[in-house]
């Protein structure tokens, strides 16, 4: 495995950007380009192998990936390979096993109207792709879309978060060994390097992050009518109905809370339960926390922490009273009484008002079922939604009625550990798919072909018509 050589809220112009460094962008804009031009990313050999080299890649460097989350975001092993390192392998495994199946053309059925003509579908990739991830899973999110893209048949350039240098680091190492620059790439940098990234034209753009960046990406694409996919967020609402199971119930949004110190997408942002439970699922909660992370949360190596002092200090903002540690950059674990859902702190409160995004627990009674519809529907439509409850109706009720991206019922999080479904947003919280064979259908061109036979015409459709608009309406009608 020889190594190879090495090549914020709004996307401003372009005019003073250093010469140099967007020349630098360019040039591997136009080079992956010429490469794709070659057609040799279409070979199912060629990606196959691929994707083989980046999972030994991979495997090579295990330990420093642990060292890399650990450094950035303070995530223990268990944590970074359960939620990043095991599911890129997974994704890898489950990709090259699936894509020639994937890649074969299909056939599709004709009409009457185009007899004898048949038809057929043609999977082709898009061509250079763009790969911009986020910080709070910065290995997993710059490399789940990639290995899609991958087996697609794209080339791509990962743009990665500056707020994670040290998994930025060990994911440059792990492209460079891969891969030719010419296929695949990333990039480092800031502000300054998204702007610049912007400014090229790509053949699809893959975004993750918040809705606000994700605006001014798609208004960006959108000047050179590039398709994009944008994996963004929102307040994903954790509904305990009172048919609730309590003490699973509470292990599992504790759990789901408090993976990345919640600093996750797809975490339950607040809780609505029913008040007849609400005083026993606050005990429970507390119960769980000290269970999983001990009485002393801050002290625990196994709680990680928030990204940077920028992050934290709005995290603390949203709840003063909870407890912290400068030092580590930790934020305990929280939980906020806001009373009836009808009440001013579930309407006013700070941490109703932008997606927490740590390790907060804001909890709302209700009393019928009517008022949580109503709360949910009236606000953006969430990343994913998630219900705890026992009854059949309720369940059919919640999930025929309130729009969301994915979710779980009786449990959290844990719809993204499937290949077989589709992960992805709605309205606000993003627009396209992926994970498995969705992935697959996201960064591929379904290109539509018919194959019509130069001996046979159906004379109907040329002038001079006479009566023929008979015959056409009895068929297409």
């Amino acid at each position: 495995m020889a190594k190879k050589k090495t090549a914020s809220e709004t996307l401003p112009q372009d005019d003073h950007m250093p010469e140099q460094e967007k020349n630098r962008i360019r040039s591997l804009v136009d080079a992956q380009k010429n490469y794709f031009k070659t057609g040799e990313t279409k070979s199912i050999k060629h990606r196959k192998q691929a994707l083989k080299s980046l999972y030994s890649v991979i495997k090579h460097h295990e330990s420093e990936i642990y060292d890399a989350l650990k450094a950035d975001l303070g995530k223990p092993e268990f944590e970074t390979y359960t939620t990043e390192l095991g599911f890129v392998l997974h994704e890898i495994t489950y990709q090259r096993k699936h894509l020639k199946k994937w890649s074969k053309p299909k056939k599709a059925a004709g009409s009457f109207i185009s007899y004898p003509a048949k038809a057929k579908i043609i999977p082709e990739p898009f061509g250079t792709t763009l790969i911009m991830s986020p910080w709070n899973y910065p290995f997993l999110l710059s490399l789940q879309p990639l290995v899609t893209a991958i087996a697609a048949g794209n080339t791509a350039i990962i743009k990665t978060s500056e707020y994670s240098p040290s998994t930025s680091a060990i994911l440059e190492t792990i492209i460079q060994e891969s891969f030719d620059p010419n296929f695949v790439a990333l990039v480092k940098g800031g502000f300054l390097t998204n702007q610049l990234l912007m400014n090229e034209t790509f053949d699809f753009i893959f975004f993750t992050g918040s809705p606000a960046v994700g605006k001014a990406v798609m208004e960006s694409a959108a000047k050179t009518l590039t398709p994009v996919c944008l994996e963004l967020g929102g307040k994903s609402p954790c509904i305990v109905e009172e048919s609730a199971n309590l003490p699973i119930a509470s292990r599992r949004i504790v759990w789901g809370k408090l993976l990345n110190a919640g600093q996750t997408c797809v975490a339950p942002d607040y809780i609505l339960v029913h008040e007849s439970l609400k005083k026993d699922l606050l005990h429970q909660l507390a119960d769980e926390i000290a269970l999983q992370y001990g009485d002393n949360p801050l002290e625990n190596p196994e709680y990680p922490k928030i990204i940077n002092m920028k992050h934290f200090c709005r995290i603390y903002a949203l709840a003063p009273t909870a407890q912290v540690d400068t030092a580590s950059n930790k934020i305990a674990p929280t939980i906020l009484d806001l009373g009836d859902i009808h009440g001013e702190q579930a309407l006013t409160h700070p941490c109703m008002r932008e997606e927490i995004f740590g390790p907060i627990f804001p909890v709302i009674s209700y009393k019928d079922l009517d008022e949580v519809i109503e709360f949910v529907s009236s606000r953006p439509s969430p990343l994913a939604l998630y219900l705890f409850s026992q009854n059949k109706r309720v369940q059919k009720r919640i999930l025929n009625t309130l729009r969301f991206g994915g979710g779980c019922v009786n449990d959290v999080i844990m719809h993204l550990s499937s290949s077989e479904l589709p992960f992805g947003g709605i309205g606000q919280s993003g627009m396209g798919h992926y994970h498995g064979k969705y992935g697959f259908d996201t960064f591929t061109h379904l290109k539509s072909v018919l194959l019509q036979s130069p001996k046979t015409d159906m004379k109907y459709r040329y002038a001079p018509h006479k009566n023929n608009l008979k015959l056409v309406k009895k068929v297409l009608k």
